[in-house]
């Protein structure tokens, strides 16, 4: 089971420049849907991918679906030459990417992005229409089923604040 808080304040108190996106994301926004992992887009920076390494080393990062015992080692060098990592580890599953289907590398998502506070730590967040373009972008079926919801957050908040967009 993830350790939300954990994966989270490991990242951000490690100075790892990331944005919030997936599951997560959409349940920081008002989705009642759950998830079990956490999806975060890194920035691809030597000195961030350095921090990266350094701040989930000790929790044992592992290729999720992997078999026990192939050889992996974590460290800035596999960043680097990697892009996306699907990872178990100690305080639970993330997926670390460097970029996303339809919403490019973090130097693209950022302007879409907002700053939040979340178990006592800031971090960037990609904001809820972008998340609904990135979902409909992946058009995986449970990404499909997720706009729907996202949509009537966006029409309430539309609502509440007096605005037709």
């Amino acid at each position: 089971m993830t350790d939300f808080k954990s994966v989270l304040r490991v990242l951000a108190t490690s100075d790892v420049e990331f944005i919030l996106v997936g599951g997560v994301a959409a349940v920081v926004h008002g989705s009642s849907r759950l998830t079990r992992d956490v999806d975060v887009v890194y920035r691809r920076s030597a000195e961030n991918i350095e921090r990266l390494a350094l701040a989930l080393t000790p929790y044992h990062p592992y290729l999720r679906g992997a078999p026990p015992g192939l050889p992996f080692q974590w460290d800035a060098r596999t960043i680097e030459r990697g892009l996306n990592f699907t990872l178990t580890t100690d305080i639970g599953d993330l997926d670390l990417l460097g970029e996303i289907i339809g919403g490019g590398t973090w130097e693209a998502l950022v302007v879409d992005t907002e700053a939040i506070e979340v178990f006592g730590v800031r971090l960037r967040c990609i904001g809820l229409k972008r998340l609904i373009g990135v979902k409909r972008a992946a058009g995986r079926p449970r990404d499909l089923e997720a706009i729907a919801e996202l949509e009537a957050i966006v029409e309430e908040r539309a609502r509440a604040s007096g605005s037709s967009s």
